[in-house]
């Protein structure tokens, strides 16, 4: 679950950003002054921080700028809340590394909204999952193989063949294993299908396809 901070000195606009903040599926913890929020931002990170801009004790843009002059939280997502509307403190919050500005008041679907598209925005890419042995790269996201750099095009069936034999690298995969899991049928008598695809691939592998062994009367395994 996403963690949201809000520092918010007035009481009413504190719980009106919780109360919506919690409804949306989100977990808040709220602050109403800048010393209470350091302390608890030694103890752990949130997700986004909802600042405020006239605090009690220190100035929002000076919170701002400790947050993004420390390595822990120079990425920290934050969203300036402020009653001011001059152009002037808009921008003077954005080149302190603010993320977003919302000036008071605001619409509840406004605030969600803007938690929503900056969240987005800010979340880490989705690592792409590769699987390797030696020279072989198969990238799963598009389907890709490479060897030693170099493209090389697969079939489908070939393609979940290696998959396969590179997720169990070490084990012996029998024939009937390997049968049952890309054809979805019985060895039997089947076994040329099998091999045929095993000499396909090797030979798009190049020296690569080395790292096909052959267990005699049992199947295949790669190492």
């Amino acid at each position: 679950m996403k963690s949201i901070f809000i520092v918010e000195d007035d009481a009413n606009i504190r719980e009106i950003e919780e109360f919506a903040l919690k409804n949306s599926g989100y977990e808040t913890k709220a602050f109403e002054c800048a010393a209470d929020f350091f302390m608890e931002l030694r103890k752990r990170k949130p997700s986004l921080i909802l600042l405020d801009v006239m605090l009690p004790d220190e100035d929002g843009i000076s919170v701002l700028k400790k947050l993004r002059s420390q390595a822990d939280t120079e990425e920290v997502p934050v969203i300036m809340v402020t009653a001011k509307t001059a152009e002037i403190d808009k921008v003077k919050g954005l080149d302190s590394g603010a993320d977003d500005y919302i000036t008071k008041p605001f619409g509840v679907m406004e605030l969600i909204s803007r938690v929503k598209a900056l969240l987005r925005r800010t979340q880490p890419a989705k690592q792409e999952e590769v699987l390797e042995l030696g020279e072989i790269a198969l990238h799963m996201a598009n389907r890709s193989l490479k060897v030693s750099g170099t493209v090389i095009e697969l079939t489908y069936k070939e393609f979940e063949l290696l998959v396969l034999l590179i997720q169990n690298k070490g084990l012996v995969l029998t024939r009937d294993v390997l049968m049952e899991k890309i054809w979805g049928i019985d060895y039997l008598g089947e076994s040329r299908t099998l091999d045929m695809h095993i000499r396909t691939l090797r030979k798009k592998l190049g020296n690569a396809g080395e790292h096909i062994k052959t267990v005699r009367n049992v199947g295949y395994l790669a190492e």
